[in-house]
């Protein structure tokens, strides 16, 4: 009879033990995003960063879902309207309207700017960490192809690239990432350099790791803040790229658009009005 009663006993006093170390880890996980959460938003700065990004996405991913607007058919009768109720900052020379514009080119600009990002990060971070692991004279070569890329002045070489391929969406992700990655490899190729001869990581070589192990649980993960800050101006590199190409008329193709290219349409609207202010001038002179 006590055996009956141990036995019943048993599974109900051992399941909170089993319990107790999970509920332990979630505790501490929550315990660790509340105290991130309370330093971030301590930092006004920090704060105003990331509600300033927030209103950006939202004006151009939310905001065409409700003001509707014609961006794709060319309304000659609505050529350079001025503000008004139906058009709040005006329509271009194309009849389309400006802020239905400004919400489509920077859907353009923010998806080149984020993949373009992704990708030159992603490369730059694994070819920077092998580099920086294997040293000596795979170091060498791998680091004299990144200083031979970085002397050639990336807009020449990015205007050169537009010219030959045609400006999709796509290829212009692959030619800004393709220009993209070299910073972040140098970088991390010197964290990697510091990292190697880390206690940890001789452990590892000495108990057998392979070095590709090493290099993606190791040195890449240890690596991830100078990582993480770097990509954040990738993006904005990335887009301001997009933007002087857009500019120059190397941009994506009509009817996509993009804030350079809306920049370019206004300017080449002043000076056509310039053009026809001084001729009029001239004529009722003569």
């Amino acid at each position: 009879m006590m055996d009956d009663t141990l036995r019943d006993r048993a599974p109900a006093s051992g399941a909170p033990e089993s319990l107790a170390p999970a509920e332990g880890e979630a505790a501490s996980r929550q315990g660790n995003w509340r105290a991130f959460l309370r330093v971030f938003l301590d930092n006004r700065l920090a704060t105003a960063g990331l509600l300033l990004v927030v209103a950006m996405l939202l004006f151009c991913f939310a905001g065409p879902l409700f003001y509707h607007t014609q961006q794709t058919k060319t309304d000659l009768l609505a050529q350079t309207l001025p503000p008004s109720h139906a058009h709040p900052l005006g329509t271009d020379s194309y009849g389309f309207d400006l802020l239905g514009r400004l919400m489509l080119g920077g859907q353009s600009s923010l998806e080149v700017g984020l993949a373009s990002a992704f990708l030159a990060t992603v490369f730059g971070a694994l070819y920077g960490a092998i580099s920086g692991y294997a040293g000596g004279a795979l170091d060498s070569a791998m680091m004299r192809i990144v200083d031979m890329l970085l002397a050639i002045p990336t807009l020449v070489l990015l205007l050169v690239i537009s010219a030959i391929f045609r400006p999709d969406l796509v290829t212009l992700i692959v030619i800004i990432a393709a220009l993209s990655w070299l910073v972040t490899a140098r970088l991390v190729r010197g964290e990697a350099l510091a990292l190697r001869d880390r206690e940890y990581v001789q452990a590892v070589r000495l108990m057998g790791g392979k070095r590709w192990r090493i290099v993606m649980r190791h040195i890449v993960p240890n690596s991830i803040g100078v990582i993480v800050v770097n990509a954040t101006f990738q993006v904005a590199d990335a887009i301001l790229l997009l933007a002087v190409l857009s500019f120059l008329g190397l941009g994506l193709p009509p009817p996509a658009a993009s804030w350079g290219g809306i920049l370019s349409d206004g300017l080449n609207y002043l000076y056509r009005s310039e053009e026809r202010r001084v001729g009029k001038e001239c004529r009722s002179r003569w």
